[in-house]
């Protein structure tokens, strides 16, 4: 959102922000309400569009084919890679994941590329040690409240790979609580890399997604649009490359799960 604010503010640009909470009526109605403001086009972050709209759009994290829509999209299969590789060539075969919520937008997109690489490397992905975020909270207690359910399986694992940094931080606390250190019994990997990632305890390890960044190409494609000609040639999808950061959450595998 700061990436998409900030360009729109320096090129002159007054802009709404509204929240649909994924609430398929919101959804629906506000690209409508928004259209009768007279917007010139519209941004839409982490949602479904089910049909095109009559201004140029633009979504992030949007995965949907719709008409007259560009989307900006992380490499997904790459990151898995990146988080799945490090952890293999640390030794870790025993892993447990964490999906997101089923309405997040990036998370089926995020899991086939998670099970693609899996099959890559040679790691066997248990559904025991598969969990899934459940709530709309962006608090750690989500991630907390599955790693716990992970733990209750009694399947051991040495590695995880959370969906997001929030998910990861309440895991640790949870792991912790079991006993378990991080990153001497347990690795942990994050995604997003937000702010108060490198000064966790342990700083975490994560796929860093570039979101200030795809949200300034979001604004530039949109405004690129709204000034073109009618009937312009637009791009159907921008593809942005993950990095990983590898800190102190994980480790070599010290013994056998």
């Amino acid at each position: 959102m700061s990436g998409i604010e900030d360009h729109l503010l320096q090129e002159g640009y007054f802009y709404f922000v509204v929240s649909h909470r994924h609430r398929s009526e919101l959804i629906e109605e506000y690209p409508l309400l928004l259209q009768q403001r007279a917007v010139e086009g519209l941004i839409v972050v982490d949602t479904a569009l089910a049909e095109a709209v009559d201004v140029p759009s633009v979504a992030v994290s949007g995965h949907r084919d719709v008409p007259g829509v560009t989307n900006i999209v992380l490499n997904h299969s790459r990151a898995a890679c990146l988080a799945l590789q490090h952890l293999a060539d640390f030794g870790h075969r025993k892993m447990a994941f964490i999906k997101g919520q089923a309405f997040s937008s990036d998370t089926e997109v995020r899991w086939e590329a998670v099970r693609d690489a899996a099959k890559k490397i040679g790691i066997e992905i248990k559904e025991d040690l598969t969990g899934q975020l459940e709530g709309e909270s962006s608090s750690p207690l989500l991630g907390y409240q599955v790693t716990q359910k992970l733990l209750a399986c009694g399947e051991q694992f040495t590695a995880l790979f959370t969906f997001n940094d929030i998910s990861a931080i309440g895991a640790i606390h949870a792991l912790r609580e079991a006993g378990r250190r991080v990153p001497e019994d347990v690795s942990v990997v994050g995604f997003d890399d937000i702010q108060s990632a490198a000064f966790q305890n342990p700083a975490l390890t994560t796929v860093r997604q570039p979101l200030r960044e795809m949200g300034v190409i979001a604004a530039e494609i949109l405004l690129r649009r709204i000034t073109a000609p009618a009937k312009t040639p637009h791009p159907k999808e921008i593809m942005v490359e993950p990095e990983l950061i590898v800190r102190a959450s994980t480790a070599r595998i010290s013994k056998p799960a």
